[in-house]
């Protein structure tokens, strides 16, 4: 299910994980916490750009992440309140923080909230197993992914997680 547990860390970790690999954002996570474990906002904070540089953030995954821990210490984002929220609502507050689109706010809810009906547009592994279960001589827009995924409304994260599987299995080989 790749459940993830709810806080600052996870939403940090898919923050990294957009547009790279997860290899390479989950060597990234966990050298940041090798330096600052447990990794609160405040920690994150108190790192410098060469810092997070050298375990591998760039500076805009910098910028993001400190937008993010200084959202949270305002009190401008609340994680813990997250789950009491409908879908709508959470994607609103995460949105809001510079760095958090769509796509990540999809993830949180999928797989740290464990919502049922959740379908991160845009998602590249999803377009590929799309495009080789469906059998489409292209891979799918993020537009042709949402009619694709309409039919399994209200599990379309169940089917996420089935076509990342596959994904996982079979195209990425």
């Amino acid at each position: 299910m790749w459940a993830r547990e709810s806080g600052f860390s996870t939403l940090l970790h898919i923050i990294l994980e957009q547009q790279v690999s997860l290899a390479s954002a989950r060597a990234a996570h966990n050298k940041l916490l090798e330096l600052a474990s447990p990794l609160t906002p405040q920690r994150f904070l108190k790192l410098d750009d060469a810092t997070l540089k050298a375990v591998g953030f760039s500076r805009q995954k910098s910028l993001y992440g400190r937008e993010l821990a200084r959202a949270i210490l305002e009190g401008l984002l609340d994680l813990d309140e997250l789950g009491s929220m409908d879908d709508a609502a959470v994607k609103s507050e995460l949105v809001k923080i510079k760095g958090v689109g769509r796509w990540t706010a999809d993830i949180y809810l999928l797989m740290v909230l464990r919502r049922p009906d959740i379908w991160p547009t845009g998602d590249l592994a999803l377009a590929v197993a799309a495009q080789k279960v469906k059998r489409l001589r292209a891979r799918p827009t993020p537009d042709e992914l949402d009619e694709i995924s309409a039919p399994w409304k209200p599990w379309r994260a169940v089917a996420a997680r089935i076509l990342w599987h596959y994904y996982l299995s079979e195209v990425s080989l």
